[in-house]
């Protein structure tokens, strides 16, 4: 049987795609084996390198949870002062002002331009030098200042695009009923390319959360993966503590990426046309305050 996208595959088709995934399980397999032999040949699968994580809350209460809690903070703050400042920038570059469009768009371009880390190594030494921030705090300022101004310029980006790649017609339509453009943008372009720009911003939002860990690299911020190399100090277990740190941001970002599946979802079965059809009266609401007479008339 055939479909529009692609041939039905026949019998020498399935027979090498059969041997193609009984190799692809194979080395799979090998390499798994290997993994595990070694790690085994040096002692890394002893149970007293992965016994603090299951047999108490030293580790836990000690280390982990409060890189944890500094992680999701940085990427807390990081992220709602990001998003709303990126959709400001995004919109401003598409401004038929000159005056708004240019100076968005060299913000966006430079801030983009640079690595996030240099951006958090500037802010460290802007923070100590021009304000009374205390050194404890500085490198938390640090980080979230980082994180905020280069996602904001990648966000800016994707609101852009998000709202170019609607079709032409929609802002045309809007204006032939009155809207202003101001209306345009807020009423008719913005909600729907939110759904379509969910998955690129949430794929920044986990850009985010993985980037704190420069500022613990570098800026001694104390986050989840700074914690994880003062545990290995004390309890001597390299391989045991990277592995429960990488589950604990996996965790984190699945959640966040399921959750924003979900969103993503709801808002696009919010979207389906019900079929009403709007009246002169609620289109006129919806029109500039100066164009509600001239419908009525025209009505």
């Amino acid at each position: 049987m055939s479909s529009l996208l692609y041939d039905a595959q026949g019998p020498r088709a399935k027979r090498r795609n059969v041997l193609f995934t009984a190799v692809f399980v194979a080395a799979l397999a090998a390499l798994v084996w290997w993994v595990y032999t070694s790690l085994d040949d040096k002692g890394q699968l002893e149970w007293s390198l992965w016994k603090p994580f299951f047999t108490g809350t030293e580790a836990w209460s000690t280390y982990i949870w409060p890189g944890l809690q500094n992680t999701l903070k940085a990427a807390a703050l990081a992220m709602v002062i990001a998003l709303p400042l990126g959709a400001v920038l995004g919109i401003a570059r598409l401004s038929d002002h000159v005056w708004i469009r240019v100076p968005a768009s060299v913000v966006v371009e430079f801030f983009r331009a640079i690595p996030v880390l240099v951006l958090m190594i500037f802010g460290v030494a802007l923070y100590a030098k021009y304000t009374n921030i205390s050194s404890d705090d500085r490198p938390l300022y640090a980080v979230v200042t980082g994180l905020v101004l280069y996602n904001a310029a990648v966000l800016a980006e994707i609101v852009r695009a998000g709202i170019l790649a609607l079709p032409k017609g929609q802002s045309e339509a809007a204006v032939a009923i009155g809207l202003r453009k101001n209306q345009v943008m807020r009423l008719v372009l913005l909600p729907q390319s939110v759904t379509a720009m969910l998955p690129a911003i949430v794929s920044q939002l986990v850009v985010i959360v993985k980037d704190t860990a420069l500022g613990g690299a570098v800026l001694t911020f104390p986050e989840l993966l700074s914690s994880a190399n003062t545990m290995i100090g004390y309890y001597g277990n390299t391989i045991a503590s990277f592995t429960v740190v990488a589950v604990i941001f996996i965790a984190v970002n699945f959640s966040l990426t399921s959750f924003a599946s979900w969103l993503e979802g709801r808002l696009r079965r919010g979207k389906k046309s019900t079929g009403a059809v709007l009246g002169a009266d609620a289109v006129a609401e919806l029109a500039a305050p100066g164009d509600h007479e001239d419908l009525q008339k025209a009505n």
